[in-house]
C-alpha cells in the first residue's frame, strides 16, 4: 500500500484529510519558552493575540527525526511518498529523508521537495492521494508530482506588513510606509522561495477582488479539478465575494476554502488571503 503523509505546513482542512486518507507531521511553534504542535494545540487566533503582546514573531521549527519514525514502520511492505515545505524554507525535508534512512526504509519512503507552502503544497497532496486510491505505484506517483509541481500556482495578498517585520521579510520602513499609504502587496512562491509581485491599494474588498481580477487569464487556463481559496482569518463576506467570482468562471469543478494553519499565519498574519491551483 501507499501511504501518503505531508507536513502540516499543507494546510488541508481535517475534512480534507479524512477523505483523501492523509497522515499528517505537525511542525512546531514556540511562543517565548511555550512549545504547540502546528493544527494540534495552538491556533492562528492564539498565535496572533501572544504576537501582539509581545511584538515579536513566534518561532517555527521542523518536526524532528525521531517525530517523523513514529509514523513510519520499519516492517512490512508499505511504501510512503511524504511532501514537506520548500527545503529552502525548513529542515522538514532533510529530516524526512534522515528519519528513512535511519530505520532502514529508505528504498520505501519518498520525500518530496514541494518547493512551496500552503495549499500550493495541499494540490500536490491531494494528487498524490488520488493517484493511491487509483492503485499507482509511489514510483509513478512521485513522476506524476514531479511533472506538475512546477505548474503549482500559489500566491497570497497581504493585508498587514507588521508580521512581516516582525520575521525579518521586510525592514521597519517599508512596513511603516506601506502602513500609511495602506499598501498590499501580492507575495508569489517560485523557485522554492517567496517575492514580491506587485502591490495593492484600498479597502480589503478593493484589493482582494483586484488581486483575483489579475489572476482572471490564468484562472481560465488552469486545470480544473480544484482551486483553492486559503485565507488566514479574513471578513466571511471577502471570501464569500471571492468564492462567488471563481463560480461565475464556470471553470473550476471544485472550490475548496481552508484557514491556514500557525505556521503559516505567523509569518503573514491575519486578512491574508490566497488564490492557488494547478496551471496546464
Amino acid at each position: 500500500m501507499v501511504k501518503i503523509f505531508s507536513d502540516s505546513t499543507c494546510d488541508l482542512s481535517k475534512e480534507l484529510v479524512e477523505r483523501y486518507n492523509i497522515t499528517i507531521i505537525p511542525l512546531y511553534v514556540r511562543l517565548g519558552d511555550e512549545e504547540f504542535l502546528d493544527g494540534v494545540n495552538i491556533s492562528p487566533q492564539e498565535l496572533y493575540k501572544w504576537s501582539d503582546e509581545h511584538g515579536e514573531t513566534p518561532k517555527t521549527a521542523a518536526p524532528g527525526i525521531s517525530d517523523i519514525e513514529k509514523l513510519l514502520s520499519p516492517d512490512g511492505d508499505d511504501e510512503y511518498v511524504i511532501f514537506t515545505i520548500s527545503s529552502s524554507m525548513s529542515a522538514s525535508n532533510s529530516n524526512a529523508k534522515l528519519a528513512a534512512e535511519d530505520l532502514g526504509i529508505a528504498e520505501r519512503v519518498h520525500v518530496i521537495d514541494s518547493a512551496n507552502l500552503s495549499t500550493g503544497i495541499g494540490l500536490l497532496v491531494i494528487r498524490a492521494a488520488e493517484l493511491a486510491a487509483e492503485g499507482k505505484s509511489a514510483a509513478e506517483i512521485v513522476t506524476e508530482i514531479e511533472a506538475v509541481k512546477d505548474k503549482v500556482r500559489a500566491s497570497f495578498v497581504i493585508d498587514t506588513l507588521v508580521y512581516l517585520y516582525r520575521g525579518g521579510r521586510c525592514s521597519g520602513l517599508a512596513a511603516m510606509l506601506g502602513t500609511a499609504l495602506k499598501l498590499h502587496p501580492r507575495i508569489a512562491v517560485a523557485g522554492g522561495t517567496m517575492h514580491p509581485e506587485k502591490k495593492y491599494r484600498g479597502n480589503s474588498h478593493k484589493y482582494v477582488l483586484d488581486y483575483v481580477k489579475d489572476m482572471e487569464p490564468s484562472l481560465k487556463k488552469a486545470r480544473k479539478e480544484r482551486v483553492f481559496i486559503t485565507h488566514s482569518g479574513c471578513d466571511e463576506e471577502i471570501v464569500e465575494s471571492v468564492k462567488k467570482y471563481l463560480q461565475d468562471l464556470g471553470h473550476f469543478d471544485e472550490i475548496l476554502e481552508t484557514r491556514a494553519g500557525s505556521v503559516v499565519s505567523s509569518h503573514c498574519g491575519p486578512g491574508t488571503l490566497g488564490v492557488l491551483f494547478i496551471d496546464t
